[in-house]
């Protein structure tokens, strides 16, 4: 209906090479990233997620698991690195 405002949410979002997924997760006070990132369903939809800790991010900067979020946030769960970017890059410059 008109002039209905929709519940409160924030977002989470998970990246791999081949899809981005976001998915609406209902804001209530006090909901920390981690907590965020687990009733998204996104940890036990993408395993390799389990093997590693979690590392997140609210708008592209890192946040500890506990951070309080506020409605409308956007909690992005960082895949694990593959390689060390350092080494990469001593590898590239030989």
């Amino acid at each position: 209906m008109a002039g209905e405002r929709p519940e409160p949410g924030v977002d989470v979002v998970y990246a791999t090479a081949a899809a981005q997924t976001i998915v609406r997760v209902l804001f209530v006070p006090g909901l920390t990233a981690e907590q965020a990132a687990r009733r998204s369903g996104l940890i036990e939809a993408h395993p390799e997620l389990a093997a590693a800790p979690l590392v997140l991010g609210v708008f592209g900067v890192r946040v500890p698991a506990q951070r309080a979020l506020a409605p409308d946030d956007r909690v992005e769960i960082c895949r694990p690195l593959l390689r060390d970017p350092r080494e990469r890059r001593r590898d590239l410059a030989k």
